[in-house]
């Protein structure tokens, strides 16, 4: 079994270190790391992980600061338009993405990361 993990970009990021402490903590390996900010997604890698987590949404952050400041809330966004966006600013990927296989979890949950690394 082997974990990966689409974290957001730099080692401050509290979010990011709480989800891999957990993970540590229960003894699941992560075999991968990526950081979005040095390493941005592609549109198709947007859509690949978006697919996994349970559509675009569950994958778009809506907290990013840049979402009010660009006036993202006063306007109707397309997944095309999310998909893309994301693949322009890695802030709009919500933070962690922890990957198995073909299931992913975006943002931290214990129970959701708990549930991706140890199935049924």
């Amino acid at each position: 079994m082997w974990i990966q993990a689409w974290l957001r970009g730099n080692a401050e990021c509290t979010t990011c270190q709480k989800a891999v402490a957990h993970l540590e903590a229960k003894g699941v390996p992560i075999c991968a790391y990526r950081n979005l900010k040095e390493a941005p997604l592609s549109e198709d890698e947007v859509r690949a992980l978006a697919e996994k987590v349970g559509g675009v949404e569950k994958l778009f952050s809506k907290r990013a600061m840049k979402y009010r400041a660009m006036g993202l809330h006063e306007r109707h966004l397309s997944d095309d338009d999310l998909v893309r966006l994301m693949a322009e600013e890695y802030t709009f990927v919500t933070r962690p993405v922890i990957v198995r296989g073909d299931r992913a979890t975006a943002g931290f949950s214990a129970k959701r990361i708990d549930e991706l690394a140890h199935p049924g």
